[in-house]
């Protein structure tokens, strides 16, 4: 019987996120929603405008025998940009700062060793601000933001900010695609 782990990427834009690791080998389902903010069930319209404390994520659930947390990292780090502070890009607000939140003693380790790796190598010119931590509860989003890219994929946003994210994975990380 395969393992499912789960770990929760707050990379800016949930739509961004979801669309990139929809492409990934080994990861068994993704769902955008919230984490880490001030109540419980918020909506998007409210997580928006920055007030309730909440980043945008994606709960990804994984098979680790088929993809580790560590390549995830990789994908993840190459697709945003951990070093910009409560943003990606254009998109700014607390809601869109970088994040890991882990599931368990092991994944913050690797987490937080990765990022120590990165910073060692000096990967990125500034100092990367991801934060990583222990999941608190997640909250799914409204129907309407799931499968965003596959099914908006046409909009400027998604041709803008989305497709290129999606050409460096299926430039440089071939080896974990579907």
């Amino acid at each position: 019987m395969d393992r499912i782990a789960q770990v929760y990427f707050a990379s800016g834009c949930f739509w961004c996120t979801e669309a990139v690791f929809q492409l990934v080998r080994g990861v068994k389902q993704l769902r955008p929603g919230f984490i880490d903010g001030k109540f419980r069930n918020p909506a998007y319209r409210e997580v928006c405008t920055g007030r309730t404390g909440h980043a945008e994520c994606v709960e990804i659930s994984f098979d680790p025998s088929l993809i580790t947390l560590k390549q995830l990292l990789e994908i993840n780090f190459a697709t945003h940009d951990p070093t910009q502070l409560n943003g990606q890009g254009y998109d700014l607000g607390t809601q869109y700062r970088s994040a890991i939140y882990c599931t368990t003693n092991d994944q913050l380790d690797i987490a937080t060793s990765f990022i120590e790796w990165c910073e060692e190598n000096k990967l990125f010119e500034k100092p990367i601000v991801t934060e990583v931590k222990m999941a608190p509860e997640f909250f799914l989003a409204e129907e309407e933001h799931h499968n965003y890219f596959r099914l908006h994929g046409e909009q400027r946003y998604c041709q803008l900010v989305i497709a290129p994210k999606l050409s460096k994975v299926n430039a440089y990380f071939k080896d974990h695609l579907d």
